[in-house]
């Protein structure tokens, strides 16, 4: 188990400290929840991330932290602190507009949403670690994530369970698994860009010709055999098809050759 991380150690504060709040001052806790309809957006405009620190119970905020506590500082120290805290609002985010869109009639509170994209993250790098279910039956990070993947959908759509947020959650799993393909694209953006750069140029017609001419005038004579053989077979692959048929290496020991 890692030591808590940063912005884990904050968040788990932050949600202990608002849930303390609203049990001593029950109307807090309406003030601060999620009132995903367009009237409720309009007059608590904060709710789409204030809800995400409101706790419905004991029970409710032990199993959320329990899952922050135990899937968060690996996967903050993985992505950093600032991809981290944009994976758990964005996710939070998502689990307010899938209320919004698939239950929009009834409040909605708690960080289950935030911490099933964290869920979803550590499923996503770490899919074979084996995580035990009530301290004694092993899954694998990736079947558990499938599992409540489906669990909600089911849930939400068959209507089963109508006090829990299941559109939330499902919201916080797209959201949060959407946010992570695209932060692994931007982040392989400079060595798809690095790996473009070394690819050679397409050539115009008129550099080709000088380019093949080059080539052709390369003195043979004092050369290793190896290498004159070499590049006789090139040449005569140049003469036959084309120059644009030579591979990279080819073209850059033709190049070496001709003294380019």
């Amino acid at each position: 188990m890692m030591p808590l991380t940063p912005w884990v150690r904050r968040l788990l504060i932050a949600n202990v400290a608002v849930f303390l709040l609203t049990q001593a001052s029950p109307a807090s806790g309406s003030l601060l929840a999620l009132y995903p309809s367009v009237q409720g957006l309009m007059y608590r405009p904060w709710g789409i991330l204030t809800y995400m620190f409101v706790h419905a119970g004991i029970g409710h905020i032990f199993f959320n932290m329990i899952g922050l506590y135990f899937f968060g500082p690996r996967l903050e120290q993985r992505l950093g602190a600032k991809s981290f805290l944009w994976l758990y609002f964005l996710a939070g985010i998502g689990g307010a507009l899938g209320s919004f869109f698939f239950a929009p009639n009834y409040p909605v509170v708690g960080a289950s949403a935030a911490v099933y994209g964290v869920l979803v993250g550590f499923a996503m790098y770490w899919p074979r670690e084996k995580i035990y279910l009530w301290m004694i039956l092993p899954v694998e990070a990736w079947l558990l994530a499938l599992i409540l993947v489906g669990a909600s959908l089911y849930m939400g759509v068959s209507g089963s369970q109508s006090g829990t947020a299941h559109f939330a959650h499902l919201g916080g799993i797209v959201v949060g698994f959407v946010y992570l393909k695209l932060l692994e694209w931007r982040r392989g953006a400079p060595r798809r860009d690095f790996q473009k750069a070394l690819q050679p140029k397409a050539p115009s017609g008129a550099s080709e010709r000088v380019m093949v001419a080059r080539w052709k005038g390369i003195a043979t004579d004092q050369m290793h055999e190896i290498n004159r053989e070499e590049i006789h077979r090139l040449l005569a692959k140049v003469d036959a098809e084309n120059s644009r048929v030579l591979t990279p290496a080819e073209r850059a020991f033709l190049d070496r050759m001709a003294g380019g």
